[in-house]
């Protein structure tokens, strides 16, 4: 038996893209980077991208991005974290958008729980109105009569 013969050639199947879990993923990813910055306040984003020298060649360039923390100090030492999708806050419940953690000790543990939920799906109905929410308006444009 020739090799050509003992291969099974099938049609390629067609990739199925599921917006719910690449919210997930994006948020999840968030929530991770947020982690790193509780561990190191001056935590940057690295972003990569690819410039073009005076000769034309191109080459890769690693740059740093701020990353804003999602939490805030109460004046009583209590800490108010939430989840950004855009630049909105994501509502979990009918007006409330923050999570409540007694310390910024114990925020590490309220990170690890949300990221919990978002992966077992627990809040893709409310990600996906936020989703909604944050995109811009569409813009009007003039037309040339």
């Amino acid at each position: 038996m020739t090799p050509q013969k003992a291969l099974n050639f099938i049609p390629l199947p067609v990739a199925a893209a599921d917006p719910a879990l690449d919210r997930r993923t994006r948020i999840v990813a968030q929530l991770e980077e947020q982690k790193l910055l509780l561990k190191d306040p001056s935590y940057m984003r690295p972003l990569r991208s690819w410039i073009k020298n005076e000769q034309g060649e191109r080459s890769l360039v690693e740059k740093k991005q701020r990353v804003l923390p999602c939490w805030r100090k109460q004046p009583d030492g209590t800490c108010v974290f939430f989840v950004r999708s855009g630049w909105k806050p994501v509502e979990f419940e009918k007006g409330k958008v923050g999570i409540a953690a007694r310390s910024l000790v114990d925020l590490p543990a309220v990170i690890d729980t949300l990221i919990k939920a978002i992966g077992e799906g627990q809040f893709d109905e409310q990600l996906a109105q936020a989703t909604k929410q944050a995109k811009p308006p569409k813009r009007l444009t003039k037309s040339a009569a």
